[in-house]
């Protein structure tokens, strides 16, 4: 982490400072429906470019036409949906940052997913930040959370992705009861940035090949769906979808959804990079390592962390069926380093600092385009978990979701 920030920061933060940043969300997003963290993580561009150079490493060996022939297979029969590309449009690389023995910060994959993420909501989240930090004497400048540091490009990467050249009404967000999701604050910045609509997918109407929506109360043809719905939300609450998942559509997806099984932790066994702690499918253990406290089991298909054992035994691998071991992942774990020093008063012994995750969200600008690095997202920790759904409480202090910002170059 980056200690010059880091300093200044934590001498001058205040609550009003906090509230400001918070307030400046809510009064934008209306309500976040999840702990929003009292500070940002200050990078060095040495770490911004050591994450987004192994996500991209890590993409391109999964792009290998043969690694992909293998892993198609993840994609269930019911949900095969025609006319998947050779690239997602979105992909999400989650990585712990841990300390080397010689004390450096690096990082180690946790997951992926082919799946969009809060990219409107990070932009704003880091604007936020950013109006906030003029405020704080040592902090002053521009900031940015954009790898390449222009705002505007990646914005405008963002829109193309995005819309891929369509109207924005005949584009929707498509979730189930879309103000329900803890991700609302998310499509709201999606309307704002983009004037891109979210819409219940059992609100969409079929006729033929095609899709239909509402627009003040005329039907509009959806000729694109900015996919955000989670096939096992789907499953669980039996929503019924008014399409076959298996049928021609005359609409693109962004990102299609067969992306959701393919680039997922199905494929965490098939990658061999330096980041990237060894996983092997349940199923293919014949008898249990020693040293099970030293593995995260995983099922391969859950969201948001849902399901995730941390402290692995032997009752939690026997309670796994056998017919559903394959869909289960065993990894090493990873020892999360303390990597943001707390103000003086809040550190503990069980929790001296705070704990970061820093999720690398990819893009590309449309068809053809290939992924490009965009900006981190960060979810920090002085527990176990580092997801939102586990760090929402309201006297966890300096946890919950957060942003990777930097100075810009001059």
């Amino acid at each position: 982490m980056d200690p010059r920030r880091r300093r200044p920061f934590n001498e001058h933060w205040t609550e009003k400072a906090f509230a400001q940043y918070r307030d400046s969300l809510t009064s934008a997003m209306g309500p976040i429906p999840f702990r929003l963290a009292e500070t940002p993580l200050f990078l060095t561009r040495e770490l911004g470019d050591l994450l987004q150079n192994s996500a991209m490493e890590i993409v391109n060996q999964l792009s290998e036409p043969a690694t992909f022939h293998e892993l198609k297979h993840a994609i269930p029969a019911q949900y095969d949906a025609p006319g998947m590309g050779t690239l997602p449009d979105c992909v999400q690389v989650d990585f712990a940052l841990v300390q080397t023995p010689e004390g450096k910060i690096e990082p180690r994959l946790v997951e992926l997913q082919a799946f969009p993420s809060l990219y409107a909501l990070q932009t704003y989240e880091a604007d936020a930040w950013e109006a906030v930090l003029r405020t704080m004497p040592g902090l002053e400048g521009d900031w940015t959370c954009f790898f390449d540091e222009d705002r505007d490009a990646a914005v405008q990467l963002m829109r193309d992705c995005i819309l891929d050249g369509n109207d924005p009404k005949e584009v929707a967000l498509v979730d189930f009861e879309p103000p329900k999701q803890k991700t609302a604050p998310d499509f709201v910045a999606t309307k704002k940035l983009f004037d891109v609509d979210s819409v219940c997918v059992t609100e969409i109407e079929k006729e033929g090949r095609r899709l239909f929506r509402r627009v003040d109360g005329k039907r509009v043809q959806l000729k694109r769906i900015y996919n955000r719905m989670v096939f096992d939300e789907l499953e669980v609450k039996k929503v019924p979808v008014p399409f076959s998942w298996n049928e021609e559509l005359d609409v693109t997806w962004c990102s299609h959804p067969n992306w959701y099984w393919v680039w997922s932790k199905f494929s965490l066994p098939f990658i061999d990079h330096p980041t990237v702690p060894k996983a092997r499918y349940l199923d293919e253990f014949t008898e249990l390592p020693p040293d099970l406290e030293n593995y995260v089991l995983k099922p391969l298909f859950s969201f948001a962390g849902s399901g995730v054992v941390v402290d692995v035994t032997k009752e939690a691998i026997d309670a796994v069926p056998a017919a559903l071991r394959r869909k289960y992942l065993m990894q090493r774990k990873v020892q999360y380093a303390w990597v943001i020093d707390l103000p003086p008063g809040m550190a503990t012994a069980e929790a001296p600092g705070v704990k970061a995750e820093v999720r690398v969200m990819l893009m590309r600008g449309g068809p053809g385009k290939p992924l490009h690095p965009l900006l981190p997202l960060v979810r920090l920790s002085r527990g176990k978990m580092l997801g939102v759904d586990q760090n929402k409480s309201a006297d966890t202090l300096w946890t919950g979701g957060s942003v990777g910002i930097w100075r810009k170059q001059t």
